[in-house]
Parts: C-alpha cells; sequence; structure tokens
C-alpha cells in the first residue's frame, strides 16, 4: 500500500471524531482522548493510528474500527454474530449470508457499518457494510445480509507502520 501522507490529527478534527464514534460505539471509547492520533492517507481510504496502530479507519465519510482496532477496543455496539461454519467463509473475505447469522445489534439500520465476530469466543472476524437492518438479518433464511469490507488476514489488517 502507497502511503499518500501521514499527519497527526489536529485537537480541534481529534475531538470531533470522538465524538462520533462515542456516539455510536458509547463511553467505552472516551479513553481515545489522550492517545495520540495520527491520519494516513492510502490509495483506498485514510487509516487512522492511535499510538502508532491502525485501530481506526476513514470510509465513505465514517470513521470505524478496523477488524484489529475492534479487537483490541472489545465493542458491544454494531455487532452481527456468525455461526461456526461461517467463520471460514467471513475469514476469507465472502459477503455475509443472513442464515449464517445468530445474532444482530438491533439498532443496526441497512447502510451502517458493523462488526462481525464469531459465535463462540466473540472475537471479530471482518467489518462489513449492512444490506439489512439488525432484525432483519436474524429472521431471514436466505440472501446476503452484509457486504464485506475488511477482513482477518487481508492488508489492511497486516499494514504496521
Amino acid at each position: 500500500m502507497k502511503v499518500k501522507s501521514r499527519v497527526q490529527l489536529r485537537k480541534n478534527v481529534k475531538n470531533k471524531m470522538l465524538k462520533d464514534l462515542v456516539s455510536t460505539f458509547g463511553e467505552e471509547l472516551s479513553y481515545l482522548e489522550d492517545k495520540t492520533l495520527e491520519k494516513i492517507t492510502l490509495e483506498e481510504y485514510s487509516l487512522i493510528l492511535v499510538d502508532g496502530k491502525p485501530l481506526l479507519f476513514e470510509i465513505e465519510g465514517h470513521v470505524f474500527p478496523t477488524v484489529r482496532g475492534a479487537l483490541e477496543m472489545e465493542l458491544q455496539k454494531r455487532v452481527v454474530t456468525v455461526d461456526k461454519g461461517a467463520i471460514r467463509f467471513v475469514s476469507n473475505g465472502a459477503d455475509i449470508m443472513a442464515p449464517g447469522i445468530v445474532g444482530a445489534d438491533p439498532e443496526i439500520k441497512e447502510g451502517d457499518l458493523v462488526i462481525i465476530v464469531e459465535e463462540t469466543h466473540q472475537k471479530p472476524l471482518a467489518i462489513g457494510k449492512a444490506i439489512m437492518g439488525g432484525s432483519e438479518m436474524v429472521e431471514a433464511t436466505s440472501g446476503k445480509a452484509i457486504k464485506s469490507i475488511s477482513h482477518v488476514g487481508d492488508k489492511l489488517w497486516n499494514t504496521e507502520f
């Protein structure tokens, strides 16, 4: 991945971003106020480094945790849980089909970015964009529910700075 620019975030930009994250995920992210945040602009999207680790990324005008960020921050909102049978496919970047979903945050709306976790250990596998609402995902018996954006083992996962 080619880095176009790398800058430390200004206080006002950082505060606005943190306010958006806290409104989405709750007060558990307020600890980021004390961290150094840098924005790295790449060809496809922008990464936000938290003390040098790529824990957030900017996509479609929104800041959202990367898979590594979701793993480290242990977030509880905007989470979709998949069964054991879906793990292999999700980890390889496949879109998430409704029959593999065993649970979803009912507040998820169509178009929201979501964290996909596995059923047994609740570990994040991927980040995706919801094609249907949270309660609809659980009830649906067929069709695509989430478009995969990033997953464990992809180039974003393996990025280090």
